[in-house]
C-alpha cells in the first residue's frame, strides 16, 4: 500500500490549437447533436497559462509527491517530460478505447478510477486553478481525511450551467444519505465557524429533509481514490453512460459526485471558506491582477468569461501579471 503521507496533483489541459485535436472534434461535432451550453468554445480554450502553474506548484507546495498531467496526448513544448516528479498521461493510457476520443471533461476525470498508480490521497485541478501562496500538506488533508467545506445549498437552474448534471449527482446522493442522519452523525462538521456567513445556508436548509445539493466554489477538489472506487461499484451504470457521451451532456454526472459522497460520509474536515476565490475574467481583469499581487487567497480559480470582448489583449494582460509573479523558471521547463 502506498505510503498514506503521498498527496498527488492531477492537472487535466487540451491545447484547443492542436490542428489534429480541432480536426477530430470537428468531425465528431458532425456527428453528435451536442449541448452548446456545455460546450461552448470557452471551456476549451487555452490561455497560455500552464507554465506558471507549475511555477507556483514548485514555489508554494514543493511537498507533492507527483504531477499526473493529462491529456489527449499532446504536451507544451517547453514541458520536460522527463521531471522525476512528473506523469504525463495520455487518455488512450486508462480511459477505454471504446469511449476514445473524448472531448468531454467529464469522461476524462470520472476515469480517474483507472488511473492505476494514482495515489490514495489527490488534489484534482482543472488548469485554470492556481496555487497562489504557501500551501502545507494539511491544507488538503488532516487525518487522512479530505479538507472540505459542509455548506448546503440548493440548486438554482441557469442557462449555460452544469445544474443538469449536478441533479443528476444529487439523485445518486439522496437515494444513499439520509440528510436527518448526516446532520446527527457529523453536525460539528456541517455547523462550523470556519464557513463565516455561509453557515447562514446550512440554517436556512434546516426545515428541508431532503439534501437540496452543496456549495461548489470551484477550486481544487482533496479526494480519496478509495471514494471513487466505491461510488463506481454501487453506480457503475451511470459512470458507463457518461462515458459514453463524446462531449457533455445533461444526462451525465461529474466528479462532484465523489465530493458530495465525501461529505454526505462525513469523510471531510472542515476547511476555512476563504481558502479560495472564484474569479471570472472579464474585458477588465484588474481583480485577478490584484490577487496576483496581494495574495488574499491561497487558491484561485480563474474562470473564463463568455463575454470578452479582445481575447488576445486579456490574454496578454494575464500573461503579464503571472509573469510578474512568476519570473523563475520551474524546473518542469526544459533547459
Amino acid at each position: 500500500m502506498k505510503n498514506m503521507e503521498q498527496i498527488d496533483f492531477v492537472v487535466t489541459w487540451v491545447n484547443d490549437k492542436d490542428v489534429d485535436w480541432c480536426k477530430r472534434k470537428s468531425e465528431f461535432e458532425k456527428e453528435y447533436n451536442i449541448f452548446q451550453d456545455l460546450n461552448s468554445e470557452e471551456r476549451y480554450r487555452e490561455w497560455g497559462l500552464m507554465k506558471y502553474w507549475f511555477r507556483a506548484v514548485e514555489k508554494y507546495a514543493p511537498w507533492v509527491n507527483k504531477i499526473y498531467f493529462i491529456t489527449e496526448g499532446h504536451v507544451p513544448n517547453w514541458l520536460d517530460v522527463n521531471h522525476p516528479k512528473l506523469v504525463h498521461v495520455k487518455h488512450e493510457d486508462y480511459i477505454e478505447k471504446q469511449f476514445l476520443p473524448t472531448f468531454n471533461s467529464n469522461v476524462i476525470e470520472m476515469n480517474l478510477i483507472h488511473l492505476k498508480d494514482l495515489s490514495e490521497k489527490f488534489v484534482l485541478f482543472n488548469d485554470d486553478f492556481f496555487i497562489n501562496d504557501f500551501v502545507k500538506q494539511s491544507d488538503f488533508f488532516e487525518n487522512n481525511l479530505p479538507k472540505d467545506t459542509g455548506i448546503f445549498s440548493p440548486l438554482i437552474p441557469r442557462e449555460n450551467s452544469l445544474t443538469p448534471i449536478i441533479l443528476n449527482n444529487m439523485e445518486i446522493i439522496n437515494k444513499y444519505f439520509s440528510k436527518k442522519k448526516i446532520l446527527e452523525q457529523n453536525f460539528s462538521k456541517f455547523f462550523n465557524i470556519k464557513y463565516g456567513k455561509h453557515l447562514l445556508k446550512n440554517i436556512c436548509l434546516l426545515p428541508w429533509s431532503d439534501l437540496l445539493g452543496f456549495y461548489d466554489n470551484h477550486i481544487p477538489v482533496s479526494y480519496c481514490k478509495s471514494n471513487f472506487l466505491e461510488v463506481y461499484e454501487k453506480e457503475h451504470a451511470i459512470f458507463n453512460l457518461t462515458f459514453k457521451n463524446k462531449f457533455r451532456n445533461k444526462n451525465e454526472i461529474n466528479h462532484w459526485l465523489i465530493r458530495y459522497w465525501q461529505l454526505s460520509s462525513g469523510n471531510f474536515i472542515p476547511r476555512n471558506i476563504n481558502f479560495g476565490k472564484n474569479y471570472a475574467i472579464s474585458n477588465d481583469p484588474t481583480d485577478i491582477i490584484n490577487e496576483l499581487k496581494l495574495s488574499k487567497y491561497k487558491i484561485i480559480c480563474i474562470n473564463d468569461g463568455e463575454s470578452i470582448d479582445n481575447f488576445d489583449a486579456v490574454k496578454g494582460l494575464m500573461i503579464n501579471a503571472f509573469e510578474k509573479k512568476f519570473p523563475e523558471k520551474s524546473s518542469f521547463e526544459k533547459k
